[in-house]
This record gives C-alpha cells, sequence and structure tokens, in this order.
C-alpha cells in the first residue's frame, strides 16, 4: 500500500509501505476513505515531538471501512463504516477506567502516527478497536465525520470543558486556526456573552466572524486592551490558548480576569514564562490536557443532527495520494487561506425527494 512516511525533520514523503496485519486480537484493519492533517502533524515535522521514529506513517484522523478484525472484537465487523478515534483506549488501565483515554498506560492513548503507524495511508491497524473506532451514522459525509477524530473533542474538552465555560461568560480564544475555529463552535453551546477571537491572519479572523465570534482582534492591534474594553476592565472569563508558541499562552494569561481559567490546548514545542510574580495573587486556575476523546459519541450525535458546523471549516479536498501537496497547502495557511484540509472521502449524489 502507499503510505505518508515521516523521515526525520523537514523530511516526509507518499511511498510504499508493508501492508497492516492484524498483531493482536483485540485490532482491526481499516480501509481509509478520508483523512485530515493536523497542525500536530506539522509539530512532527517540524522536530517538535522526538518519540516518533523516521519509518512511521504520520496521521492519527480517519474514516473508513472495517475490512478485517481480530477474533477479540465484538462491536464493529467487516464491512462497517467507522470513525478512527486519534486516542487508542486499551479499556482496563486506571486512567480508561477514568475515561482519560489519553493517558492510556495499557497501550493506548496517542499512538497513531506517533508511536505506531498512523492514519494516513490506504490502509491503518487500530489497536483495541472496540473502543478506539466508533460506528458512523450514514447522514454523516466522510469529509464531515474527519474532523470529529480530533479536532472538536480536544476543542470541546480541552478547551471549553476545562475552561469552564458557562453562560454569561466572555471567552478569548486566541489563534483562529481549526482548532480555535472549533472551540468557537463549541463554546457558543454554553450560551457565553461574547467570544472574541484573536490571530494574525485576517483570513482566520473572517472565518472566526463566521463561526460566531463577535468580537475579532488582530494580534498586532492590542487584544488585551479590547478585551479590556469590553469587559470593564474586569478581563476575559475563560481565556482559550490554541496555537501553541510560548506569545500566545503568555497573553492569555494577561488577559484572564482575577479568577478566571486559562485553558491551554496548544502543541507547545518551547518553553513558556510562567508570571507567577503577576498571577499569584489573581487566583487564576490553568489547566492542560491530551484529548480523551469520551466526548466523540456525543459530537456524533450533534454532528448527524447538524448541529456542528463541520463542513465550515473544510477550505481544501484533494485525493488521498495528493498528499504531499495537501501538506504544502496546510503548511502554508497564511498564503494559502488552508483551515482543513481533508484527503479522500466519497462522491455523494442528490436524491430528489417527491413532493408529498
Amino acid at each position: 500500500m502507499k503510505g505518508f512516511v515521516f523521515h526525520g525533520p523537514g523530511q516526509a514523503s507518499w511511498q510504499d509501505v508493508a501492508d497492516p496485519g492484524i498483531k493482536e486480537p483485540t485490532d482491526a484493519i481499516v480501509k481509509v476513505d478520508a483523512v485530515t492533517i493536523c497542525g500536530t502533524d506539522l509539530h512532527i515535522l517540524k522536530g517538535d515531538v522526538p518519540e516518533v521514529r523516521p519509518g512511521t506513517v504520520l496521521g492519527h484522523e480517519a474514516v473508513g471501512e472495517i475490512v478485517e478484525v481480530g477474533s477479540d472484537v465484538r462491536t464493529v465487523r467487516p464491512g462497517d463504516r467507522v470513525l478512527v478515534s486519534c486516542i487508542t483506549s486499551c479499556g482496563r488501565c486506571r486512567f480508561c477506567r477514568e475515561s482519560s483515554y489519553g493517558q492510556c498506560r495499557g497501550g493506548g492513548g496517542w499512538i497513531l502516527g506517533h508511536l505506531v503507524d498512523g492514519t494516513q495511508a490506504e490502509y491503518v491497524r487500530v489497536p483495541y478497536a472496540d473502543l478506539s473506532v466508533h460506528p458512523l451514522p450514514a447522514a454523516v459525509r466522510s469529509e464531515d465525520a474527519v474532523l470529529l477524530a480530533d479536532i472538536f473533542p480536544t476543542s470541546y474538552e480541552v478547551g471549553v470543558l476545562n475552561g469552564h465555560v458557562r453562560p454569561g461568560d466572555t471567552v478569548a480564544i486566541v489563534g483562529a486556526g481549526p482548532i480555535g475555529l472549533a472551540a468557537i463552535a463549541t463554546a457558543r453551546m454554553f450560551s457565553p456573552e461574547r467570544i472574541i477571537a484573536v490571530d494574525l491572519a485576517r483570513a482566520r479572523l473572517e472565518a472566526a466572524h463566521r463561526l460566531g465570534a463577535d468580537a475579532i482582534a488582530d494580534v498586532h492591534e492590542d487584544p488585551g486592551q479590547l478585551v479590556a474594553d469590553l469587559t470593564d476592565g474586569l478581563g476575559a472569563d475563560v481565556a482559550i490558548e490554541a496555537v501553541g508558541v510560548p506569545e500566545s499562552f503568555e497573553l492569555c494569561t494577561r488577559m484572564v480576569r482575577p479568577g478566571g481559567r486559562v485553558a491551554n490546548v496548544g502543541v507547545h514545542g518551547r518553553p513558556a514564562t510562567l508570571h507567577l510574580e503577576d498571577l499569584w495573587i489573581k487566583n487564576v486556575t490553568i489547566t492542560t490536557g491530551l484529548v480523551d476523546t469520551y466526548s466523540t459519541p456525543t459530537l456524533l450525535r450533534m454532528a448527524a443532527a447538524g448541529r456542528l458546523p463541520t463542513g465550515q471549516l473544510v477550505t481544501h479536498t484533494f485525493p488521498l495520494d495528493h498528499m504531499e501537496e495537501a501538506y504544502d497547502v496546510f503548511s502554508k495557511a497564511a498564503e494559502t487561506g488552508a483551515l482543513k484540509v481533508v484527503l479522500g472521502g466519497e462522491q455523494h449524489a442528490e436524491v430528489a425527494v417527491p413532493a408529498a
């Protein structure tokens, strides 16, 4: 088969790789239909995730069809259309029993495209399939469902829920890339008074406004002052960091009100300064986290009901074998305007519904 293989910082290619096979009785083999590229994949290519060994197939998000299962798999069978979660769960360790699947100690957690071969290929082996894939409703298109493998549960769990967004809150989201945009969409479910989006790129700020941000601010135009002006000098109740650079984290800590919450979602490759000389007296709560994907079934039901704007985040689509082109477009988002790129996905014929 073909897969997108990491060879070291700055080096990867779409090439022939060995077909995956069943290694454990809990495995499933999925024929990949649609995948996407995550900002974390770009961090890997930069060398920010040293655990990823050269020779690893990248990717941790996919939709596809089960083609083979191990003898212990009970909840899916060949022919089933499934969402492959970015997080694998053994279901038995202490963390999995607490629904903290991202911290799995039984061979799961974030392993696809990280510690084992991932989803950016024609086929993928999914360990612990009973708990790590989700059967898909027919109403959800593959191109939409693939966004529920990572960015929507990540934004919802690590940003919105960890940040305890509540009705009437002012929520400042630093970073209007895919994660930040998904945070806007899911924060709106809790009826905050206002959502303020901060970014460098005008196109992304405009996308944030379309998805429900009440105010937008260029990072170079003193967004902290805008937050202060809109809150009578108090600051944001919740500041969500959705970039993964020191400057964005430090901006969040400056914008949050006393007693507020900073929810860090971004993947950081460099240290950030924690200004405790300013924060110690402010009763600020700071949370970090890797997504657990416990919310995926809920988000799938919402997507099937048309309650999540997944399709609005997809700006570019490619055939599966155009992986290198898709990476180039996604990595140059400031030039291309890319939000999410999707590779593969089925074509849907229009079905006429007779008049009653």
